[in-house]
């Protein structure tokens, strides 16, 4: 099984905990009513639907939240500033490098569970072998800045002095001067669409549609031997948590996938889901798109930065 410190630790950069935002990419599907403004809402990101394959299944949340792509641009360009910044007041600052993509491609990609049959023969509800490797190799070299907060360098980046050498610290430090130039609190109003998306996902579970698929897939796992109430118990059974993978674990994901194909759990999971999403999208219109105009306008400010005009 795939721990979930790994998942959300996926391809993210890690800098100081002062530079971790809380940047979350979402998927998207239909809009909502137009009564509730659909002319001022934004674009649904681009994907090629598959209807056999939940990586392309896109959430309606997911036009208020930015893609992996802005939040690779935007954290490059923060990057960039913060060295600079940290040049100019004499410090040699190396930001850590990016964790290689582990699990999941997208939200949709394991968000209902795992679909992969191909892979479950292998590796069971584990990720990719080779994507594994890469991503423990990178751990284990040390794939965490090391500034600390206390030290002179610490202080520099965020702001715990007033000078260095002379030099003025710009408020905030240079974190703060970097986030300032790129985002302005941008990143953070992303906060309700989060929020939204994780509420959904937990009340889709109670739905009645979803109550029954659940019920319909734990009867076909009973048929093969395994005693789980709902999809996501089996990938989570302790069993499976080790490194290693075992004949049960295999022969359970399997099972599992099998079980899924016959009751399309997953897609009506899904849909109910996305029609909770779009209930809440509705309510909450206005600031989800606002929110979404400042995430599009620091996305902006992010591509200037790259391209030379700071």
């Amino acid at each position: 099984m795939l721990k979930k410190d790994a998942l959300k630790n996926s391809g993210v950069r890690k800098i100081v905990p002062a530079l971790l935002v809380a940047l979350a990419a979402a998927g998207c599907g239909p809009a909502g009513s137009d009564e509730a403004g659909s002319a001022a809402r934004p674009p649904l990101p681009k994907k090629n639907f598959v209807a056999a394959d939940p990586a392309t299944w896109t959430l309606p949340i997911e036009a208020y939240l930015p893609t992996d792509d802005d939040e690779q641009q935007v954290k490059k360009a923060r990057t960039l500033l913060v060295g600079d910044c940290m040049k100019d007041l004499g410090f040699d600052w190396r930001p850590a490098p990016d964790l290689p993509k582990l699990g999941p491609k997208t939200l949709t990609d394991w968000r209902y569970g795992i679909h992969d049959a191909v892979l479950a023969k292998k590796r069971g509800y584990k990720p990719d072998a080779a994507e594994q490797a890469a991503y423990d190799r990178v751990m284990s070299q040390g794939a965490v800045e090391d500034t600390t907060e206390e030290g002179a360098e610490g202080k520099a980046l965020n702001g715990g002095v007033a000078e260095v050498g002379g030099k003025a610290v710009p408020k905030g430090g240079c974190l703060g001067q970097a986030n300032q130039k790129i985002s302005d609190g941008a990143l953070e109003r992303t906060a309700k669409a989060q929020e939204i998306a994780n509420d959904a996902f937990t009340r889709s579970k109670r739905e009645s549609k979803v109550i029954k698929a659940f019920a319909a897939w734990s009867s076909c796992m009973k048929e093969h031997g395994y005693n789980y109430k709902e999809p996501l118990d089996a990938s989570d059974d302790s069993r499976f948590s080790s490194p290693e993978v075992t004949k049960l674990e295999i022969a359970t994901a399997t099972a599992d996938i099998a079980c899924r194909d016959r009751t399309h759990v997953a897609k009506i999971w899904f849909d109910a889901e996305s029609e909770l999403q779009k209930q809440a999208i509705d309510k909450n219109i206005e600031e989800l798109v606002e929110a979404r105009k400042s995430l599009d306008d620091t996305i902006k400010k992010a591509a200037r930065v790259l391209g030379g005009a700071k």
